[in-house]
């Protein structure tokens, strides 16, 4: 089911911040919890993981109200992220069709950037990221093949 959430991105700091919500919110983490920069798998597509960033957070989720999300993660410099209070949230909308997910990116894309062009991702769905012409930040995500 089609669903959207918030997404946080910290300056090393992704794990610290979700147990403290954690202890705020109560709960557990979705999945297996804290998935690292040093989990990706290698490919000749992206660069190798500085073995500073291995440790740091590529994703989280925690279930919070209502049946909503926050999920986040750690944006390391050497990656090219600079975060400013501000640029760090994102429209996350788990989408349930590749179809829709086209279409509505297509949507909020035009006259924005595309920050991540749709495409299969290691995780295996299809994702793609995009600032609209507002300078909100979205995330799409469709699971479904």
């Amino acid at each position: 089911m089609a669903s959207v959430n918030t997404y946080l991105n910290f300056s090393d700091q992704t794990e610290e911040v979700f147990n403290y919500y954690k202890t705020i919110f109560g709960g557990e983490f979705a999945g297996d919890g804290f998935s690292r920069f040093g989990d990706i798998p290698p490919s000749d597509d992206m660069p190798a993981i500085p073995e500073s960033d291995k440790d740091l957070i590529m994703h989280v989720e925690l279930p919070i109200l209502g049946g909503h999300s926050l999920m986040g993660c750690d944006a390391p410099a050497s990656m090219g992220f600079k975060l400013n209070k501000g640029n760090n949230v994102h429209i996350s909308i788990q989408m349930d069709s590749r179809e829709e997910t086209d279409a509505l990116f297509s949507k909020l894309a035009s006259d924005g950037v595309i920050t991540m062009p749709l495409a299969e991702m290691f995780w295996g769905d299809y994702f793609g990221s995009c600032t609209d012409r507002y300078g909100i930040q979205w995330m799409l995500n469709c699971a479904a093949k």
